[in-house]
């Protein structure tokens, strides 16, 4: 009955849904991962957005890289910038990095700035979003900070990589434009020692009496994305696959029933209406004509 199994046609649809099934549970919980992560990310960044800053000295220092759950933590820093050494981020929009306030979704520059603090080190601070200009290979006019000594609020970021941002460090930029905010990567083109990641500015005081660059807002914690939607149809493909192949191999064994019904019809000699003939074509019920 069931010897179509045996068939290269059923043996190829076999093994394709054997291997299928445990890509899609696979993926399923490839999918689930990340949900787990962007969960736990979310609480990291709330639980540093409520957190009462604390001096930068005590989250980072030269050479050091940030850990994942210091994302985001509140820092404020005593200092002063250094203009003269500032660079702009190419292709920035204002989601990543933005809101309405940061330009919707034009691309422009961020202004990364760095501030000498008063132990003589610095940090990269990203100090908003600007407008780019007709030129792109031009350095844009940027608003200048608040002169002097002032104390910056900001939150703390890790150096950005291209496997983290998918951002590609691209070559030959024009002057004082870059790709990734890394101090490792600006440490070249600033005298000073740089201490490892960068801030997003939130504040400074004392203000600066004109315009600034549009300040990046602070993370979205609160969306968990559609990982788990995902996940489960993955799994529901999964159970799927086993299903149709039972649908599949009961409509072969229902058609194989079929064939063997009609050929044994055939061999006995009976009609596609199953009345049995005589052997000879004639009808068995019918009346014989004698030859005299």
């Amino acid at each position: 009955m069931y010897r179509f199994l045996l068939s290269r046609q059923w043996a190829i649809l076999t093994l394709l849904g054997l291997v299928m099934i445990p890509a899609m549970i696979r993926l399923g919980f490839w999918q689930l991962h990340r949900h787990e992560q962007r969960v736990a990310n979310n609480k990291i960044i709330a639980a540093a957005l409520k957190a009462a800053p604390v001096p930068l000295e005590a989250a980072t220092r030269p050479g050091f890289t940030v850990p994942h759950e210091d994302l985001y933590k509140a820092v404020t820093a005593h200092g002063r910038f250094d203009t003269a050494h500032e660079v702009v981020a190419r292709h920035r929009t204002a989601g990543n990095g933005g809101g309405e306030r940061a330009g919707g979704q034009q691309i422009g520059y961020h202004v990364i700035t760095p501030f000498v603090l008063d132990d003589g080190s610095a940090v990269l601070v990203n100090r908003g979003w600007i407008a780019g200009g007709d030129d792109p290979t031009a350095f844009p006019s940027i608003p200048a900070p608040p002169a002097g000594d002032v104390t910056v609020q900001g939150r703390l970021r890790p150096d950005e990589t291209t496997s983290a941002t998918g951002i590609r460090d691209t070559h030959g930029l024009p002057r004082r434009q870059i790709m990734l905010i890394s101090s490792t990567k600006v440490a070249g083109a600033v005298p000073e020692q740089l201490v490892g990641g960068y801030l997003e500015m939130v504040s400074v005081a004392p203000a600066a009496g004109h315009a600034q660059p549009a300040l990046v807002p602070e993370p979205d914690h609160s969306s968990i994305g559609p990982h788990m939607a995902y996940a489960i149809q993955w799994w529901l493909f999964a159970a799927m696959v086993p299903v149709g192949w039972v649908v599949l191999l009961r409509r072969e064994r229902a058609e194989v029933l079929g064939r063997r019904t009609k050929a044994a019809e055939e061999a006995s000699g009976r009609g596609p209406d199953g009345d049995a003939g005589d052997g000879g074509g004639r009808p068995a019920g019918g009346s014989a004509t004698v030859a005299v």
